[in-house]
């Protein structure tokens, strides 16, 4: 079983400020159960409560922890296709192959109007130009193989030529030449996530996600949603293991532990996803989680005893990174 946090930082979950030190304090809680990855979600669509920008977290994090991965929302409106790519390889550098980018597909109005689209997007123009967009990111990390640096002082050899790959992108909306000034990432890319989906992005994601987050349903439904993203993946040519299917699930403060570790067990065992992102609502709640719900999950062979790995792929059993 999967497990993801999911940390709005503009809602501050009971808290009046939500400063570095308790989110700090947050994610080694969540690092100590074994939790594979805390998602911080983020926007620039106008005032809110939120004190941080989530990259820019996500690198003071990193150097707080040591196995967790670490996944910020970051849209395609708000960057340019080439420094969201090079700040994310910088955050995957940093962090020692533990990033991931959640790249928000929804259409937000209000944010367009911040990055001199004040006309906003049609739905079709808005999929199509963020489809490009993640192609380009995905390019430009690709841009290096993994033996192309050389840093050979000597002989007076940066990198390899011959490894080096130029993007060479023109496309409908963006044009992006490469390569990447960013080593290559130490998973090899950082982990794609998806989130917030429609109907018509299914299909996206399941042709170049790492990860999917969807909303939660009943067992039923989550199950036929489950098969059908698996059947989407297979049909564009992948294994469909190489995309990982997270429920969405918020956590009641009136759960007990053995009646959300059922919960929770029988929607996993029915196969109708690989794991659970779990949105929290207040702190109490997540306190219940680490010291009784993770160890009911872990007494019934549902959670892993350690971090098997050190990159966030290999937390999830990604291809990627050298430790599969």
């Amino acid at each position: 079983m999967h497990l993801a946090i999911s940390l709005d930082i503009a809602a501050a979950t009971g808290e009046a400020v939500l400063d570095f030190s308790w989110i700090s304090k947050f994610v080694r809680q969540a690092e100590a159960v074994g939790v594979d990855m805390v998602a911080i979600s983020d926007t620039a669509d106008g005032p809110s409560s939120s004190p941080f920008e989530a990259t820019t977290l996500l690198a003071a994090l990193a150097t707080v922890t040591n196995r967790i991965g670490l996944v910020a929302a970051a849209s395609t409106v708000a960057h340019q296709p080439y420094n969201l790519a090079r700040r994310f390889a910088s955050l995957d550098i940093i962090s020692h192959g533990r990033a991931g980018w959640n790249a928000t597909m929804a259409r937000s109005p209000r944010e367009a109007a911040n990055f001199s689209r004040p006309e906003g997007f049609y739905d079709t123009d808005f999929r199509r130009r963020g489809e490009e967009y993640i192609g380009i990111v995905q390019g430009l990390w690709q841009g290096w193989d993994a033996d192309a640096l050389l840093f050979d002082k000597t002989g007076g050899r940066f990198h390899d030529p011959g490894k080096m790959h130029l993007l060479d992108h023109r496309g409908e909306f963006f044009s992006v030449r490469g390569p990447l000034n960013v080593a290559r990432s130490p998973q090899d890319t950082p982990v794609l996530v998806f989130s917030g989906l429609s109907e018509p992005d299914l299909d996206i994601a399941a042709r170049i996600a790492d990860v999917i987050l969807l909303e939660s349903g009943s067992v039923e439904s989550a199950k036929v949603r489950y098969d059908d993203l698996k059947r989407r993946a297979t049909a564009a040519g992948r294994d469909p293991d190489a995309v990982k299917v997270l429920t969405n699930i918020s956590l009641a403060p009136d759960d007990s532990s053995a009646t959300l570790a059922d919960r929770l067990e029988t929607q996993f065992r029915a196969r109708s996803c690989d794991g659970f992102s779990i949105q929290l609502s207040q702190l109490s709640v997540f306190d219940d989680f680490i010291n009784r719900v993770a160890p009911e999950l872990r007494r019934r062979g549902l959670l892993r005893e350690t971090y098997h790995g050190t990159t966030l792929r290999s937390h999830l059993g990604l291809a990627g990174g050298g430790e599969q």
